[in-house]
């Protein structure tokens, strides 16, 4: 059974911004999910498909970078395509992210475009 090409995960815990990455992704023809904090992040994707995540560093429970690596470390997830989204945008946690196994990396505020043209590319590859 081939993957879907269009659902996406949004780990974010800012409602705002949630609705704002459902409401341009639902637009480009996605389905959007979305939980806020990590630990249940990793369980949606451990028990259901998605074509791509969109990561927040900064989440309670378990932070992105740590959702990265588990899902890096997981051999079920480990392909899955990985967008780090987040307010901090310093080079070192672009470094971070990136040796972790992110697949992109944007930071906020971000372009609404650059969101969509980033999970096209991964979640459709």
């Amino acid at each position: 059974m081939p993957l879907p090409t269009n659902r996406v995960l949004v780990v974010e815990d800012e409602p705002n911004i949630v609705e704002s990455l459902r409401f341009i992704l639902e637009r480009a023809d996605y389905d959007v999910h979305s939980v806020a904090d990590g630990v249940l992040a990793l369980n949606r994707m451990r028990n259901e498909t998605f074509s791509a995540i969109v990561l927040d560093i900064m989440l309670p429970g378990m932070n992105g970078l740590d959702v990265l690596r588990a899902v890096r470390e997981d051999q079920r997830l480990a392909d899955l395509p990985v967008i780090v989204l987040t307010a901090k945008g310093q080079a070192q946690d672009r470094r971070a992210a990136e040796a972790i196994g992110a697949d992109a990396f944007i930071t906020k505020p971000y372009s609404n475009a650059e969101v969509v043209e980033r999970v096209d590319e991964l979640a459709r590859r």
